[in-house]
């Protein structure tokens, strides 16, 4: 298995865990914050990423917003992002080390059908700032 592939299977299962509780350690981090992708074969580029208080989030990507959640769980926060994809489920990862209400760099995931389609570094901008 590849180190992104085990990324992705922690990711799940501290989403897992983490269940209902995500939306209360939510608090401090909702707003939009840049997400800049680099460092990938197919996703590089720089979007908004809106967290919700409830643990909603959602993503703004060229002209399109892409609906999803999040939680933060032992200084990790994972944003799962649900697009549309033409046979297969199909979303968007989004890892990133998360301390006193800001968040560090990270790791990308495209997950396509259960696999990694792509994937690369993630940097987190201001928040506010997109």
């Amino acid at each position: 298995m590849r180190f992104s592939q085990h990324i992705l299977i922690a990711a799940v299962a501290t989403a897992a865990m983490a269940g209902s509780a995500g939306a209360a350690t939510a608090h401090g981090y909702s707003g939009n914050w840049p997400v800049t992708v680099t460092k990938s074969q197919r996703s590089n580029g720089t979007s908004c990423l809106t967290l919700g208080e409830n643990g909603s989030a959602s993503l703004v990507l060229g002209s399109r917003k892409y609906d999803g959640s999040f939680l933060v769980s032992k200084h990790t926060l994972v944003a799962t992002i649900t697009v549309q994809a033409y046979s297969q489920n199909a979303g968007l990862v989004f890892i990133g080390s998360a301390s006193r209400g800001n968040i560090g760099p990270g790791v990308f995931e495209d997950v396509y059908g259960g696999s990694d389609f792509d994937a690369g570094a993630l940097a987190f901008g201001m928040k506010g700032g997109c």
